[in-house]
């Protein structure tokens, strides 16, 4: 079997010596969470198991206090308070946002910080980020201070607001966020939560404590916004965490590597000083060694920059696969917030065509109705070795400019299901990647959630060309106009926009500068390199 350190990187690959983080762990039990209503049921579970003295940490890019987690609650901002009424100590990090005209979250996540704080507990606004950019981890950590074997993190692409909390048959959250109208009245959203427990747990509490306690006023970027909080009595500033626990027993067979974005930015952060692009490194040494198969669902996939990595993977192996799943439309409507996108997606799919041609795959999804699913998923599988749940997206902004945490996950548990070495190297297929992809490939094609059904889903090959021809079966009947029985299957293929080179003129300019930030420090900039 491959060497960890084949697939993760090394503390010297990380490139931030600044950090207290583990290159990676052992010993881990990772859990996919698939939907909303998954995760959401299961942080209940977790939270109302702490009590005195327990650690209870969560970032979060948008939270609404009144979003149900289960049908009639609690809701966030209950949950988090009863904790506080318990003993536990609850501390929060949420991204201090831009205006809400801009379709963007201020008020809710100031509405957060004032119930939990009203409750008792410590949530900050934190602006400290690029000009233009925004904090979008999502973490929620769980600590016992009289068994550590209870201690859980959760970390991937689920925010604690509304519309998030959608199950399998998609039919939205009853809790919407305004979104284009082709997504319904109650949109429709796809993702994916990790729960994580084992030392890995204490390694999530790392990350959480290197941002709370860095000693840069996490309004200092805003000095306009610095003033409102004060006047609105937000909390900007952080009072000392209580000591890291020590980290929790071995759970399980996993490997679990932390990787992050964090921007250059002036004044810098303590722990990351030029930043942090180890999401960028991690995902680009896992997908040089892919040989069958890239299987990615992602909310963008939009940014030349990450494209010429999987093109250079295509070029270089003809058996190699590309399967990417993303929304059919921007989630917002209007030229100016879907046009540059347009230009990205058209970009990065050209940019692998002309690499993999037919080896390449883009769907979107949508519901046994007919309406679209937004895909906010982030989750990447190679050759079903090496696997990641995040909050980050496959484009330049994640990758560089905005804070970002994903989980890479490597299992030591070789899977027993042919073919047992899809991409012939030795590495030989492991059971999280494997059944992760297959989980989701269920879905999309409305399997058995058994495993019963998946003969023609394990084998690259097979895969790629049973999603083909279920969403040839899907595209042909509404091009029939919807006559007779509806296929199995709930995938289409993806026909992005091309523009016109008016439109292109100024969309492209917006896409790079406004859509597409580099947070990278100028060298690597000229260099091209993360």
């Amino acid at each position: 079997m491959t060497a960890p350190e084949d697939w993760l990187l090394s503390a010297e690959e990380r490139g931030n010596p600044a950090t207290d983080l583990p290159a990676w762990t052992e010993g881990n039990l990772a859990i996919p969470l698939v939907h909303g209503t998954t995760y959401f049921d299961r942080l209940v579970e977790v939270v109302e198991q702490l009590d005195e003295d327990d650690h209870l940490f969560f970032t979060d890019w948008r939270g609404d206090p009144d979003e149900e987690l289960r049908p009639g609650g609690p809701t966030v901002a209950q949950l988090f308070t009863e904790a506080v009424r318990r003993g536990v100590t609850v501390r929060g990090l949420v991204w201090r946002s831009h205006v809400d005209w801009l379709s963007f979250s201020a008020r809710e996540n100031r509405a957060l910080d004032r119930e939990v704080e009203d409750g008792g507990g410590l949530v900050v606004l934190d602006q400290r980020v690029r000009r233009g950019g925004s904090h979008h981890q999502k973490l929620v950590v769980c600590r016992h201070d009289q068994d550590s074997t209870k201690d859980v993190a959760f970390v991937g692409g689920i925010d604690l607001c509304h519309s998030r909390r959608d199950d399998a048959d998609h039919r939205g959250d009853p809790q919407t966020l305004p979104m284009s109208s082709a997504y319904g009245p109650t949109p429709p959203w796809h993702d994916v939560q990790l729960e994580i427990r084992g030392p890995a747990v204490a390694a999530v509490d790392t990350v959480f404590r290197e941002r709370w306690d860095d000693p840069t006023d996490p309004d200092s970027g805003n000095p306009i916004a610095h003033v409102l909080d004060r006047l609105r009595h937000g909390r900007v500033d952080a009072d000392p965490l209580p000591p890291q626990l020590p980290p929790p027993p071995p759970a399980g067979p996993h490997l679990v590597q932390n990787l992050r974005t964090y921007p250059a930015i002036r004044p810098p952060y303590d722990f990351a000083p030029d930043g942090e692009r180890s999401i960028a490194r991690g995902y680009s040494k896992a997908i040089r060694r892919a040989r069958r198969l890239v299987y990615l669902e992602d909310q963008y996939m939009w940014s030349a920059d990450v494209a010429r990595l999987f093109a250079e993977a295509l070029a270089g192996y003809d058996d190699l696969h590309l399967v990417v799943v993303v929304p059919r439309v921007p989630d917002q409507e209007g030229a100016i917030a879907e046009r540059p996108q347009y230009v990205g997606r058209w970009e990065a799919i050209e940019a692998c065509r002309r690499a993999g041609r037919d080896r390449v795959h883009v769907y979107d999804v949508e519901n046994h109705e007919a309406t679209p699913v937004y895909m906010h998923a982030k989750v990447c599988v190679v050759d079903d070795v090496w696997a990641s749940v995040g909050s980050d997206n496959f484009n330049r902004r994640s990758w560089t400019h905005d804070s970002e945490l994903s989980s890479a996950v490597l299992d030591t548990t070789l899977d027993p299901r042919e073919p047992r070495d899809p991409a012939g190297t030795g590495d030989g297929a492991r059971t999280f990647a494997r059944d992760l992809r297959l989980q989701l490939a269920r879905e999309h094609t409305d399997r058995a959630a058994d495993g019963s059904e998946d003969a023609d889903l394990v084998d690259p090959a097979a895969f790629v060309a049973t999603l083909d021809a279920a969403a040839d079966a899907l595209d042909a009947w509404h091009d029939g106009g919807r006559v007779g029985p509806r296929p199995r299957g709930r995938l289409r293929h993806h026909r992005p926009e091309r523009l016109s080179l008016p439109t292109r003129l100024w969309a492209t300019p917006v896409y790079r500068l406004v859509d597409d930030p580099d947070g990278r420090p100028l060298r690597l900039r000229r260099r091209g390199d993360f």
